[in-house]
């Protein structure tokens, strides 16, 4: 049952000539195809930051952004993350015109607005193919990565409803193993014995 008013957003971020850095806004055109209630207001912000910065601003209770993340996990494994919310004074740059780095996104928030920022989440996606800084134009998902899109939709219709009939909740999705210090939550990879990778 979806709460009356609860206000969630479903951003996607990443650049999509970077490689696996297009995992988000893949999804978000995924999502066309198998979309999430009206109530939910979905949006590919590609490396658009600023244009991010802004539309958390506007009232949502929840916000999940879907990114490619590095988090020492095996290629194409799907996390569910919590940053910590940004201080007042973070002293991080903002963001690039053309750039998206979600730390400073929240930081700017956090800083242009009144009222606290929405609960973040970020359904983040383990990368096999991440540009070195000379590459300009890379395109293509790694097939890993692109094996984990249509999970990546799953996850979110799963965790939507959720979301809806109460922002802080916490989606009920597997948690893998992690790194010590990391915040935990997270799909792993199917195997093909249907056993879980952990």
């Amino acid at each position: 049952m979806t709460r009356t008013g609860t206000r969630l957003l479903v951003a996607g971020v990443g650049n999509i000539f970077l490689a696996d850095d297009a995992f988000g806004p893949e999804v978000i055109r995924a999502l066309d195809r198998r979309p999430v209630p009206p109530a939910v207001r979905v949006r590919d912000f590609g490396i658009r930051g600023m244009d991010l910065a802004y539309e958390l601003l506007d009232g949502y209770d929840t916000a999940v952004l879907v990114d490619a993340a590095a988090r020492g996990h095996r290629p194409g494994t799907l996390s569910l993350i919590e940053p910590d919310a940004p201080g007042p004074a973070t002293g991080l740059a903002p963001p690039e015109a053309h750039g998206m780095d979600p730390a400073r996104v929240l930081a700017l928030a956090s800083h242009l607005g009144d009222e606290p920022l929405p609960r973040v989440l970020v359904l983040a996606c383990e990368p096999e193919v991440r540009p070195r800084g000379d590459e300009d134009i890379l395109p293509g998902l790694s097939a890993p990565v692109r094996d984990a899109v249509e999970r990546a939709v799953a996850a979110l219709h799963t965790m939507v409803p959720v979301l809806l009939a109460d922002p802080a909740a916490t989606p009920p999705l597997s948690r893998p193993d992690e790194s010590a210090g990391l915040p935990p939550a997270g799909l792993p990879l199917p195997v093909g014995d249907g056993a879980e990778d952990r």
